[in-house]
């Protein structure tokens, strides 16, 4: 069980929000609503994608900011309430990290980050539909779906069901349609252009 919230929530209110319970939570239309815990795999491979892409950058220069389990607010029309999603990997431009790092709020993507990176579980159409309705709409340059354990529908990653990752990019406006990688597929990201990691190595990080 978690405390129930007396009023809806903004999304600076509700990252100063404690239910006291330890549990992990979105905002969802001004309620905070729970997740549900990783697996260890998926553990695994979120914080050591997320340890390789911060080492990345830093040894290419790039200007970015890998960090792990942020909340990212989502687009609303004024008036509405505010939501905000929990991603696995949030990629925040270096500028925008150096802002926070000045002030005393909580470290959170309050603007569209570049890029969005989800690991995906049994809930696979949050990250296929949902979510990525919702960074398209949010502006956010590169959304890549880790699909390790193969959870997705087939319309997504085929038949037989295989671990794939798909990367979509941001073009005015909208997705492309989605970059599939699997096996030895070099990953072809614009925001990391220089890795040589393959879709198995990623893979690999949650073994």
């Amino acid at each position: 069980m978690y405390a129930p919230v007396t009023k809806l929530l903004t999304f600076e209110e509700f990252l100063a929000w404690d239910d006291g319970s330890g549990r992990e939570f979105e905002l969802i239309d001004g309620v905070p609503v729970p997740l549900s815990e990783p697996n260890a795999n998926h553990e695994d491979l979120t914080e050591r994608l997320c340890a390789y892409l911060e080492s990345h950058c830093q040894d290419n220069d790039l200007p970015y900011v890998s960090r792990q389990s942020k909340q990212i607010r989502l687009k609303t029309e004024p008036g509405e309430k505010e939501k905000s999603r929990k991603a696995d990997i949030v990629i925040f431009d270096k500028d925008e990290w150096q802002r926070m790092k000045s002030s005393s709020s909580s470290a959170a993507a309050y603007v569209p980050p570049p890029g969005a990176i989800e690991v995906v579980s049994n809930n696979w159409k949050d990250d296929y539909l949902t979510k990525l309705a919702e960074y398209e709409e949010l502006g956010v340059l590169e959304y890549i779906i880790v699909d390790y354990a193969a959870f997705g529908g087939i319309r997504f990653i085929g038949s037989p069901k295989q671990p794939t990752i798909m990367i979509y990019q941001l073009e005015d406006g909208e997705y492309l349609p989605g970059k599939v990688f699997r096996g030895q597929d070099r990953i072809d990201s614009r925001l990391f252009p220089n890795t040589s990691l393959t879709a198995e190595q990623i893979f690999e990080m949650s073994r």
